[in-house]
């Protein structure tokens, strides 16, 4: 069973349009299965996961955190998503792209993570940044 638990943080975005972000996402990629808790923060907060877990000192968009990323436990926890509300609301500026488009980008980047996807190499950039863009036209 699939379950998400959204924390919007003060954040006018549905559960409902979180929920349609997460069912297409899993239609595009199977991976996408189990339950995910996804967290809306702001820079500060997000500044301070992001030195913590990446050494860097300054703000992001968004953070995912696989449980079952070393397969040592079997878990229907996919793993929790954290997005900079304040970031997404600056990119999507400056994208001169609604905040729903970059949001729904951002949540579908995490999930992406989750499930194993990076872009660390130019030819997993590649594939995931394509799959992301896929997805993302059907959410918008």
């Amino acid at each position: 069973m699939t379950k998400l638990f959204y924390n919007p943080g003060g954040l006018k975005v549905s559960k409902q349009f979180v929920e349609k972000i997460f069912r297409v996402s899993q239609r595009k990629e199977k991976k996408i299965k189990g339950s995910v808790e996804v967290n809306v923060i702001g820079d500060a907060e997000m500044k301070k996961m992001n030195f913590l877990w990446r050494g860097k000192k300054e703000t992001t968009d968004v953070l995912s955190f696989a449980w079952n990323e070393e397969k040592k436990f079997s878990s229907g926890m996919l793993g929790q998503i954290f997005i900079s509300c304040p970031q997404v609301k600056r990119q999507a500026k400056e994208a001169g792209i609604g905040f729903d488009q970059e949001f729904a980008r951002m949540l579908v980047h995490g999930l992406l993570h989750l499930v194993g996807y990076d872009h660390a190499k130019p030819k997993d950039a590649k594939r995931m940044f394509y799959l992301q863009e896929e997805i993302v036209k059907k959410i918008i």
